[in-house]
């Protein structure tokens, strides 16, 4: 099939729209009339002008894929890194959590266990390290620590224990939260030490706990398995300890004060 040459303005806009849709070219199909009109301008060449909208396309569908890691991880809210006060928590190194930004242990499947007190910044910093992980590539998931072992039981009784199991060991980084707080009984730390056993020195696992090691067997009562969970959660890993003073609990003081005082 042969091209028309000399196409007129209106008609070259609504070639390159059907092209843009037949091609999933989103941005370009949003972008090349201000784009076209910007190099006419500017007076740049054929390739510039090429390169500048292949160049957009590729930026703005790498910010697409990192937004759909980012749903698929299920975090329960928004953190960042940046949103982290290391002012309110002198525990907390910024130096040693910027190293972590760069994910090169999620890269070599290493854990991180981040150990405080309720209010210390836990929480934050796991989801933030899990946002940042899921913005470089990697695939990322989120579940309170009930949660999963909740959903590990019904697996087992439902016969898809193997299936569940291996959805959790694909991941890249699995975020455990609020392990600690509640006790398990044998056979739920069982089952969630099989998805740890499944992401032994190939996946990272990073968990935040309000219960020092030591206190561990407060949640997983028999002390091997007890034992063996912290062995593979600190195996080559970082841990950070957040500290026991709550700054959630010292930021809602101040400002009550400062509520008072005007």
């Amino acid at each position: 099939m042969t091209r028309k040459r000399g196409l007129t303005e209106e008609a070259a806009t609504a070639s390159i729209d059907q092209a843009c849709r037949m091609l999933r070219l989103p941005t370009i199909r949003q972008q090349f009339k201000d784009q076209a009109d910007g190099a006419a301008r500017e007076q740049m060449s054929y390739r510039a002008f090429l390169a500048e909208l292949l160049m957009a396309e590729c930026d703005d569908r790498a910010r697409r894929r990192s937004e759909c890691r980012i749903r698929a991880a299920a975090f329960p809210r928004e953190k960042s890194l940046r949103a982290f006060d290391f002012d309110a928590n002198a525990n907390v190194d910024p130096a040693t959590v910027n190293t972590l930004a760069t994910c090169e242990w999620v890269k070599k499947g290493e854990p991180l266990c981040l150990i405080g007190d309720s209010g210390t910044g836990k929480s934050h910093l796991l989801i933030a390290l899990g946002t940042e992980a899921a913005m470089q590539g990697f695939r990322v998931r989120y579940a309170l620590a009930t949660k999963l072992v909740n959903e590990l039981v019904e697996a087992a009784d439902e016969k898809q224990l193997s299936k569940t199991i291996a959805r959790y060991g694909r991941v890249d980084l699995l975020c455990i939260d609020e392990l600690g707080y509640m006790e398990l009984d044998r056979r739920g730390a069982e089952l969630l030490f099989q998805v740890l056993t499944e992401r032994e020195e190939k996946n990272s696992v990073a968990i935040a706990s309000n219960e020092s090691f030591s206190g561990w067997t407060k949640t997983f009562t028999d002390p091997r398995l007890c034992a063996a969970i912290v062995d593979r959660l600190t195996f080559n890993g970082a841990i950070i300890q957040t500290g026991t003073e709550s700054y959630r609990l010292a930021h809602t003081k101040a400002q009550a004060q400062q509520a008072s005082a005007g």
